[in-house]
């Protein structure tokens, strides 16, 4: 069973293991209420290999957001329970049996081929990690 990280690690790596494909190689973990509650509001954009982490989640809305994202829910093992691609502003998106969903820039999903079922694999980030989502792991 995948271990969970602390929510001190400023910034995770995710890696479609059925794939050989990364999904982001900045990911920020959202772990609190009051980050998991934010989000991505107030952002412009995100960057290619960014991304955010919301553990736990569920469900997810765009509300008042500026700009679509891709949304990979993961079970506890870290595995694909649902994708959805370029959701844009003012969209709702639930899957009741994720424990937690990744925030993509839109067409990270497309570029690395994940899809239901793909397993994930969550660690810390190196610090010099720069690899943009499609790269092989």
């Amino acid at each position: 069973m995948p271990q969970p990280l602390e929510p001190a690690s400023a910034l995770c790596h995710a890696v479609n293991v059925t794939r050989g494909t990364i999904l982001a190689a900045k990911l920020e973990l959202a772990g609190s209420g009051e980050s998991r509650r934010k989000g991505l509001l107030g952002r412009e954009s995100l960057l290619p290999g960014g991304g955010l982490w919301i553990v736990p989640c569920e469900s997810v809305h765009t509300f008042f957001m500026r700009f679509a994202i891709d949304l990979v829910y993961l079970d506890r093992k870290h595995k694909v329970r649902k994708v959805r691609s370029s959701v844009g502003p003012w969209r709702m998106s639930a899957c009741l049996s994720a424990h937690s969903v990744l925030e993509l820039p839109a067409g990270t999903v497309v570029a690395t081929r994940t899809e239901r079922g793909d397993q994930l694999e969550i660690t810390p980030a190196a610090d010099d990690a720069s690899e943009a989502p499609g790269g092989q792991a």
